[in-house]
């Protein structure tokens, strides 16, 4: 015997579909199936993932979890608010966050109208009494003579000493 016959002639029956095709037009799957050419599917990917190595842990130059420091917030223009005869200040600040309690510094703040600055910049700062989440007030050395709008544009609030 020298081999197999050529099919030129042959038939052969699909294992997919059950239908008769020639034999020429035949091939064979990943599983071995019989089929046509026209209802031939390739083995999906997903049957053979590749294999990967264990993912990487570490970070270069990684740095720790930390607590980012107390800085001061720079105000809107003239933020400090005057009434007349009285001796409290209204600061307006947006979204202060501060607490009734809180100690506040002001620095680079303007004084007038019976509010000096050197009560304005006590270093060892205000104790504040929170009416709003824009607003807070303190209790100036001296009175306002008028209703006022005061601090100048470079006034700044924040904590009693400040992290460089």
């Amino acid at each position: 015997m020298s081999g197999f016959a050529k099919g030129k002639k042959a038939l052969a029956i699909s294992d997919r579909s059950g239908q008769q095709f020639p034999y020429r037009e035949m091939v064979k799957e990943w599983n071995n199936s019989f089929v046509h050419y026209s209802e031939y599917e390739r083995k999906h990917p997903q049957l053979e993932p590749k294999p990967h190595g264990a993912d990487p842990q570490g970070l270069r130059n990684a740095r720790p979890a930390r607590t980012e420091p107390a800085v001061a917030r720079v105000l809107n223009l003239n933020p400090l608010i005057l009434t007349s005869g009285s001796s409290t200040v209204s600061v307006y600040e947006d979204n202060h966050g501060r607490s009734t309690g809180d100690i506040v510094v002001f620095r680079n703040g303007m004084g007038l109208y019976g509010i000096g600055a050197d009560d304005i910049n006590y270093q060892n700062g205000h104790t504040i009494t929170v009416t709003d989440s824009d607003h807070y007030t303190w209790n100036a050395a001296t009175t306002a003579t008028q209703e006022a709008r005061i601090g100048g544009g470079s006034i700044s609030a924040g904590p009693v000493t400040l992290t460089p």
